[in-house]
């Protein structure tokens, strides 16, 4: 058994019923996604538009391309006729430069709002207030071809892990919060992304439907190769 197939049934024997492992693929090459894909792994996590757009081009049609770093609005059209979900729609502008690439494309494109709860300035989104106020200016409600999903967050990096359990406990909370004030009608918003490969455990403990997990499966990556 080859480390990618070891590490993937590995991981997803500690999946809950609701959680999808998200193969956080970039800087990785194409024969390595193969592998995974041999192994059954459909979903694949891209951070940079131009290496997606390289290996959704060479790769299986049925793969499912997540788009998982900051996104920047002018490289929008780029992904638009295929990205299966965004998760890092982290302002109103993004969101609206995303729904008229949808228009386009006709087609409504799934996302997740990005919630910055990190004790970090470097990450970004929105933080639990600006989320809030967001939501209740309705705007969004009217961009006919977006259709949020759920929320995305980041844990702080740290080892500690009462600090992680309790910044993905608060993402869990706010989502409840916003899933029964906002979308309580609405099934398809039910994501949420959060976990990695340092704290995906913590991350199941609080409502993670989605992990993000690369190097656990992948081994480090050549951050030279791009």
């Amino acid at each position: 058994m080859s480390h990618i197939e070891q590490a993937l049934s590995e991981i997803r024997a500690q999946l809950t019923e609701r959680t999808r492992l998200v193969a956080v693929s970039k800087f990785h090459p194409a024969e390595m996604i193969e592998e995974a894909y041999r192994c059954g792994q459909r979903i694949f996590g891209e951070s940079h538009v131009q290496e997606l757009q390289e290996k959704h081009a060479i790769l299986p049609d049925d793969i499912e391309w997540h788009f998982i770093g900051h996104l920047q609005t002018n490289k929008v059209k780029y992904i638009a006729p295929y990205v299966s979900l965004i998760h890092s729609v982290d302002s109103p502008r993004l969101l609206h430069e995303i729904d008229r690439q949808g228009a386009r494309f006709d087609r409504r494109i799934p996302c997740l709002l990005q919630l910055h709860i990190a004790r970090e300035e470097t990450k970004f989104g929105f933080s639990p207030e600006e989320l809030i106020e967001y939501l209740q200016t309705d705007d969004w409600r009217a961009l006919a071809h977006v259709e949020l999903r759920g929320l995305m967050c980041m844990a702080s990096n740290v080892d500690d892990e009462a600090q992680i359990d309790g910044e993905f406990a608060l993402a869990y909370s706010l989502f409840q919060r916003i899933k029964g004030t906002f979308f309580s009608d609405d099934a398809s918003f039910c994501e949420c992304s959060w976990g990695m490969s340092g704290d995906y455990l913590i991350a199941l403990r609080h409502g993670s439907t989605l992990i993000r997990v690369g190097s656990m499966i992948f081994g480090e990556r050549d951050y030279n190769a791009h």
